[in-house]
């Protein structure tokens, strides 16, 4: 465990970052499906019997779950770290971002979409973006080539300067397409997809990198008429099998284009789900927590990743990874050269590759860490997770349970009981006085 504690100030304190140089002479195109609250328990592939998800469970089928992935506990932290790489207190994004706010993340930050575009990639964001709705913090300014989408979560209504009605923006690149009234939000799943089938059809010889992250499953729940009423799950399964739809649509739109062996597509989720949110609300499965803690159900998230003919059929890797690999893996993947340290650009995340790859099932992560804003509250080594301050079970939620409000440090080993109820500090002192005493 000695690792973990230099694992612990290496990232907080500096940690090295990747550059691409020289590019591959054949780049692969992809795709990043990113889903707002969904959880760990919603979709077929990770136990779901009350959503149908044929899309994702063949996706599943042809490709590879990670079910160690994590993200952030909040809508904005989480997007911050897909896109920069780093830890969201880093690059002082710490939780959630508001309209018409003067903070987004700085353009001085550097994006996966940066890099890729200056290795040859058309880069395209088409979702909730929520990560600054000013003119210098929208896609567009932050290494995407266009943009299409609303800017943040969907039930940041505002009222309409004409008449007083509560309206959402839909912008494309900079500029206010349509104001969307709560009916027109019944539109955005299915407009979203169908700008990024347009995307991909339209691709010419120069790679792509399309970022489709879902204003669903957010609430306000707004799924298209077309599905609206027929899950068995309700208002909240009903659009679940929506997003399955638009999956479906991406992947045979990359069949259909001859482009699937070239393209990795990955799926997975901001955060966990808004369980406060009752019935509107997802499930975590077997994961203690939901959306807005540092429980396991706040940030470990569904996830796949699809590349036939490269990343094995119907494989399962258990290693601890997230979004902060997003940026090195993409980089190097689209042709960065090894991974070479630039003074200037600190990351936390680490190049996945070899595990898409099949090369290994070993996480190239010391240690995983769990923060809420700005504070460190736990930190994951092997199957060990150390709580070392208070956790709430979630956004929202009046439970206050008193084995997470205690002070004193809690351990779990994930491997044994992935529900985090069991404390077994007492019982492995050394594990959690190596950590504490540093």
């Amino acid at each position: 465990m000695r690792y973990l504690i230099c694992s612990v100030f290496a990232c907080v304190y500096g940690a090295s970052g990747y550059l691409h140089a020289e590019a591959a002479s054949a780049k692969p195109n992809f795709v990043l499906i990113y889903i707002d609250d969904m959880g760990y328990g919603d979709i077929g592939p990770y136990g779901s019997k009350l959503n149908r998800t044929p899309n994702l469970d063949r996706m599943a089928a042809e490709g590879m779950k990670l079910t160690s992935f994590y993200a952030a506990p909040v809508c904005s932290a989480s997007r911050a770290q897909l896109l920069t790489g780093c830890y969201a207190p880093r690059v002082s994004v710490p939780g959630v971002f508001f309209p018409a706010g003067p903070k987004g993340l700085n353009p001085r930050e550097r994006t996966v979409a940066e890099y890729l575009k200056e290795l040859g990639y058309a880069t395209t964001c088409i979702g909730k973006w929520h990560l600054g709705d000013q003119l210098e913090f929208l896609p567009t300014n932050q290494g995407f080539d266009h943009y299409f989408g609303i800017p943040y979560s969907n039930d940041m209504q505002r009222n309409s300067l004409e008449d007083g009605r509560r309206v959402t923006p839909l912008l494309r690149d900079d500029k206010v397409a349509e104001l969307l009234e709560d009916e027109g939000q019944r539109r955005v799943t299915r407009e979203y997809t169908e700008e990024a089938v347009k995307f991909i059809e339209e691709a010419d010889e120069k790679p792509f990198f399309l970022y489709l992250p879902h204003t669903a499953m957010h609430v306000p729940l707004f799924p298209h008429e077309d599905f609206a009423g027929k899950s068995k799950n309700g208002t909240y399964g009903d659009w679940v099998e929506e997003v399955d739809w638009s999956v479906g649509q991406i992947l045979d739109v990359l069949r259909r284009k001859q482009l699937s062996e070239n393209t990795l597509v990955i799926f997975t989720s901001d955060n966990g789900p808004w369980a406060s949110k009752g019935a509107a609300g997802g499930v975590a499965g077997p994961l203690r927590g939901s959306k807005g803690c540092t429980l396991e159900g706040g940030v470990r998230e569904p996830t796949i990743a699809w590349w036939p003919g490269t990343v094995e059929a119907g494989s399962i890797c258990d290693a601890v990874c997230g979004t902060t690999d997003v940026l090195p893996t993409f980089a190097k993947l689209g042709g960065s050269a090894g991974g070479q340290p630039v003074p200037w650009v600190k990351i936390d995340g680490k190049d996945i590759s070899p595990i898409l790859l099949g090369k290994t099932k070993e996480s190239p992560h010391e240690a995983w860490f769990y923060y809420q804003g700005t504070t460190l509250q736990a930190v994951r080594s092997g199957p060990w997770k150390l709580a070392i301050t208070p956790q709430s079970i979630g956004m929202g939620m009046k439970e206050r349970p008193a084995d997470l409000m205690s002070r004193e440090p809690r351990l779990y080993n994930l491997d044994e009981e992935i529900g985090e109820i069991t404390n077994l500090a007492d019982k492995h002192p050394e594990v959690v006085g190596l950590v504490c005493k540093n």
